[in-house]
């Protein structure tokens, strides 16, 4: 990294460089995914800084089970989601513009 550029981390990486994505769980043709925060260069299934929440398609409707304290966190910390992460979190309920909002409503 270069003197003087100012970039916050968690855990050691640095946060722009965060995705909020699936990473694949299950069984051969039985797929269901965890809803995790990795760095962007990391392997779908490979290593991850924190689980969020999970996501089955094979249900009837799909579960979607996210954790939306920890969703906010993460998005106002610059995790990116991706576009189905961002699917499934205006699916259940979970939107980026919600601290904003409500603290507009507040003041």
């Amino acid at each position: 990294m270069a003197a003087g550029v100012n970039c916050p981390r968690v855990g050691g990486l640095s946060i722009s460089m965060l995705r909020m994505r699936l990473r694949r769980t299950g069984a051969k043709k039985q797929p269901r995914y965890r809803v995790v925060i990795a760095e962007a260069r990391s392997p779908r299934d490979g290593a991850f800084v924190d689980s969020i929440g999970y996501y089955d398609p094979l249900t009837e409707p799909a579960t979607i089970k996210i954790d939306r304290d920890k969703a906010l966190g993460w998005i106002a910390k610059g995790a990116q989601p991706s576009d189905t992460v961002q699917r499934l979190l205006r699916t259940s309920g979970i939107t980026e513009a919600e601290p904003a909002a409500s603290g507009a409503d507040a003041g």
